[in-house]
């Protein structure tokens, strides 16, 4: 079997150059608003979990120029019925926007700026117990945040420059489709891990399409627009900790009960 990496060099290129000839600001959130939402699993001794969780974001914005850093709590709950499950929740981000922009005369031009968010997200699968396994074959994500503050009102009154370029939204809603394991062991029944792959799309017009992305064809938009993410998630008792990678870096610890 041979693959054709010429789409992924292609990428790769334009990517560098749009790095050097054009600087673009996207939300905050953009393509980081799905985070791995915990379910009770078929061989807990309870069927219903509140998980409250807090961790760290370090990621680079859509086009790869800038970095964000983050804090973010979530609280969520999950329920677990036979061969299907849910969980909905809520979640608070607030970080900085660091901008490598060295063009100083720009009056474009900052350093960086904070922002802060607010959303809701929502997960639920069907699977199949296989002894110390469940099999989330397939599943349903989606996410809503709404973006605020400094960096937020700097997209708003973007200033029109040459080889400047904004998506101005600060309402963002994602959905995608996962399919996920958690097992444990019977030699520790109480510690669980779980692996989970998301694909997915942020919904809505993307500003940017008419401006900086006006002559790509569709199917170079879609290889922009959908985005994975990959998850482990591990629970011990009341404790549980996850990892999502894709775009960046998200990890958190939390607490069940």
């Amino acid at each position: 079997m041979t693959f054709n990496l010429k789409p992924f060099f292609i990428a790769a290129g334009l990517l560098l150059l749009l790095s050097s000839c054009s600087k673009v600001y996207t939300p905050a959130l953009y393509h980081q608003d799905i985070a791995y939402m915990p379910k009770p699993a078929s061989f807990d001794s309870v069927s219903t979990k509140v998980y409250a969780s807090a961790g760290l974001n370090v990621y680079p914005d859509a086009y790869f120029q800038d970095m964000v850093v983050s804090g973010q709590a979530n609280i969520s709950v999950g329920h677990t019925f036979k061969n299907f499950n849910l969980a909905y929740g809520a979640f608070t981000e607030f970080g900085d926007y660091q901008n490598s922009n060295e063009n100083t005369a720009s009056p474009n031009y900052f350093s960086d700026r904070s922002f802060g968010a607010v959303g809701g997200r929502f997960s639920a699968n069907v699977y199949k117990k296989l002894n110390h396994a469940d099999f989330r074959f397939i599943g349903f994500e989606a996410a809503y945040s709404h973006e605020f503050g400094d960096y937020a009102n700097f997209k708003k009154s973007f200033k029109t420059e040459d080889s400047y370029y904004v998506d101005p939204r600060t309402d963002l809603v994602s959905v995608g489709l996962t399919s996920e394991v958690v097992f444990n062991s019977a030699e520790n029944p109480q510690l669980h891990h779980g692996l989970r792959g998301f694909l997915g799309i942020t919904l809505g017009h993307n500003p940017l399409n008419d401006t900086l992305n006006k002559d790509d064809e569709n199917g170079d938009r879609v290889f922009r627009e959908v985005f994975p993410k990959f998850s482990y998630f591990i629970n011990y008792k009341h404790l549980f900790g996850i990892i999502d990678v894709g775009n960046g870096f998200m990890g958190r610890v939390g607490y069940s009960f």
